[in-house]
């Protein structure tokens, strides 16, 4: 196992995308902490979905820092794209820690949508690298995806791999930042981490991912539709085990070393986060069927053969995501482990709650 070697004691952290699903509970876990520290948020509150949610995360870390006086917690409303901001930030805050998870999310999106995924996948983290350049850190840690693995036929699906058969420009972005972030770690030593995250979900998520849109059109009488004929698996990955991986990942920063040549290796690395299980996309249906009706979301007499529909593969799509988590397992002795019943449960007691049902 790795040891750590970055305090978050008094330090300075940024959180890019700190209204979205993953950096919401991220901020909020790191409140809880009771941790001394500040915590500074960007999120440009974009309508890709429905504002009102980003708002609702926004109002719930607002009350953690109330109760954690400890943790200094600042929202600014802005866009990583935006170079000037950014660069101001960074020379007036000289954060320690760099969490980037702002992005433009969604493979689907991508296709009719390439304008946004440039903006701020690319440009947006192009700032950020820029900025942890001119302003070293003590770590920068980012968001990539388990997409970059495209249309690989092996699996379970290695750091190790080849991953140059992207089958959306969403893929295509988060390759990019891990080859961006290796060229900026070795031209200037800036120890960075980037996370694969495979397929997160749970309370407060995303309502372009299929258990949330599932559940919406399910509550309104529609037919959803199941992809690949229900021929897919996906890696479920349940959002509290991700943030416990991430908190993990901050404090230990890849070392700074000199190779042969006397020039610096690039203080460099890459993890899957995954629950390492993938589930078929019928049991997954029916497991989250199963959960709203507990729940009270939906009757139980619902009707759910007559709103399901088979279809087939969506461009962009890929059959199988599977992580092999060995590496994150042997470094930081952890893996995650919620199982999808559990998750599942949580996020429709959570829906009952949110929409007053």
């Amino acid at each position: 196992m790795l040891n750590n070697n970055v305090s978050l004691n008094n330090k300075t952290v940024l959180i890019t995308g700190a209204a979205g699903f993953i950096g919401y509970n991220l901020t909020t876990a790191l409140i809880n902490s009771c941790i001394p520290m500040e915590i500074i948020g960007i999120d440009n509150l974009n309508d890709y979905y429905d504002v009102s949610l980003k708002e609702y995360r926004l109002s719930e870390i607002e009350k953690a820092a109330e109760k954690n006086p400890d943790a200094k917690w600042k929202f600014i409303r802005g866009n990583i794209a935006d170079k000037a901001l950014i660069d101001s930030l960074f020379s007036e805050y000289r954060f320690d820690i760099v969490i980037n998870l702002a992005a433009q999310a969604g493979v689907r999106y991508s296709i009719d949508h390439p304008d946004v995924y440039m903006e701020s996948n690319i440009i947006g983290f192009y700032n950020i690298l820029e900025a942890c350049r001119h302003y070293p850190v003590e770590h920068l840690v980012y968001a990539s995806s388990s997409s970059v693995y495209g249309s690989n036929k092996k699996i379970p699906y290695s750091t190790e791999d080849k991953a140059d058969n992207p089958v959306s420009l969403y893929a295509a972005t988060k390759k990019s930042n891990e080859l961006m972030a290796h060229a900026y770690s070795k031209l200037y030593n800036i120890p960075s981490t980037g996370l694969r995250f495979f397929t997160v979900y749970g309370p407060a998520g995303r309502p372009d991912m299929a258990y949330f849109g599932f559940t919406n059109k399910l509550l309104g009488g529609e037919k959803i539709k199941i992809f690949n004929y229900g021929n897919c698996l996906r890696d479920f990955t349940y959002v509290d085990d991700i943030v416990k991986g991430i908190i993990k990942v901050i404090k230990c920063a890849p070392e700074k070393m000199n190779g042969e040549d006397g020039l610096p290796l690039p203080p460099y690395r890459v993890y899957n986060i995954g629950n390492n299980k993938p589930e078929n996309l019928l049991e997954f249906v029916d497991i989250l069927q199963q959960e709203l009706i507990n729940a009270g979301v939906l009757p139980e007499d619902y009707d759910f053969e007559a709103h399901k529909e088979l279809v087939p593969m969506q461009p962009g799509d890929v059959p199988v995501t599977y992580a092999d988590v060995t590496q994150l397992e042997n470094d930081f002795g952890f893996k995650p482990s919620t199982s999808l019943r559990e998750g599942l449960r949580k996020f429709a007691q959570w829906y009952k709650e949110y929409y007053k049902i």
